[in-house]
């Protein structure tokens, strides 16, 4: 089945120093770091973003965002220069997408975003770009874009800081 989502672009892969400093943005708290990853996003999806009428981040569950201290996508998505909505909620806790095969990460994230009731409305008729920090098979972003377009978003993109390749055992 094709991805909710039409197009989804990625500044570099997620190897090498990328990778080690988004785990230091991710994991060590690093949130000075989302300025400069989210320059980068900015040069490669700036026909993206000039198309999209509304930045939406991907959210994590509380729990996590309260463990964490922070959502490394809501960090993206506030340096992008472009209007952000919160527009999706975590509706249920899911495991770490590491570590899960391709039709595993798809289940662990199904029926798990909600649209936020306050801006329900707000969605029709108009194009959304979600944003995250690493896409691997793009099940979160799938299950993300399937919801806003079940709201009535006319075109769903995603961007993200890498592109990971997944691994398959």
């Amino acid at each position: 089945m094709p991805p909710a989502f039409s197009t989804a672009r990625a500044a570099a892969e997620y190897e090498g120093s990328l990778r080690d400093i988004i785990h230091a943005f991710k994991y060590d708290g690093r949130r000075s770091l989302a300025k400069p990853l989210a320059a980068m996003m900015r040069e490669h999806g700036s026909d993206l973003l000039g198309e999209a009428d509304v930045v939406v981040p991907v959210p994590l569950h509380p729990w996590r965002r309260l463990r964490r201290g922070f959502n490394q996508a809501h960090e993206l998505a506030r340096h992008l220069d472009c209007r952000v909505a919160h527009a999706l909620w975590r509706a249920r806790p899911t495991a770490a997408q590491s570590g899960l095969r391709p039709a595993q990460r798809r289940r662990n994230v199904r029926h798990a975003f909600r649209v936020s009731p306050l801006l329900r409305e707000s969605l029709e008729h108009i194009s959304v770009l979600l944003v995250d920090d690493v896409r691997t098979t793009g099940a979160t972003l799938d299950a993300c874009a399937r919801v806003l377009k079940e709201a009535g978003a006319l075109r769903v993109t995603a961007l993200t800081i890498a592109r990971a390749r997944p691994h398959i055992s």
